[in-house]
């Protein structure tokens, strides 16, 4: 496990009305849901919260390209996010290649029995787990932080 850095990280799954939280131990093992946060007006200010609560060292913002590696809406929408929580967080912030996470995490409920009705509320928490998951096996792999830094902005 060498290059692994230690410490708790969250990963974000951002959807246009939930985000999801998923953390990690801080030795990178486990990753687990933590919640679901609504998006609205409180949803940086929950994000960074959570982030605080855990002692998170790093925070990794999924990065929704198309299967083609291009940018859609969603990625803009969570560039955005991940910009603003890069600027309101103290821990630093990395998006991060989530292409199929929201489709394991629908596919992994499927799976376990449960409905896709049944599964809105969690499916956002079981995708950052996912995407989180894939980040931490790509460090420990590499022995390099996955996907890019997101720059503060200059004040």
């Amino acid at each position: 496990m060498s290059g692994f850095r230690r410490g708790v990280r969250l990963g974000i799954d951002v959807g246009r009305a939930r985000v999801g939280v998923a953390r990690c131990d801080p030795d990178g093992l486990l990753a687990t849901p933590v919640e679901t946060v609504p998006r609205d007006g409180a949803t940086l200010a929950r994000v960074t919260a959570l982030a605080e609560e855990h002692s998170a060292i790093e925070i990794l913002v999924g990065l929704p390209l198309n299967l083609r590696g291009e940018d859609t809406a969603s990625t803009t929408d969570a560039r955005a996010f991940a910009e603003a929580l890069a600027g309101a967080s103290t821990a630093s912030v990395r998006l991060v290649d989530e292409r199929l996470s929201t489709v394991s995490a629908h596919a992994a409920l499927r799976n376990s029995g449960r409905s896709q009705r049944s599964s809105r509320s969690i499916v956002d928490q079981v995708a950052a787990v996912v995407l989180l998951q894939q980040a931490l096996d790509v460090e420990k792999s590499t022995g390099h932080p996955p996907g890019t830094p997101v720059p503060l902005e200059p004040a």
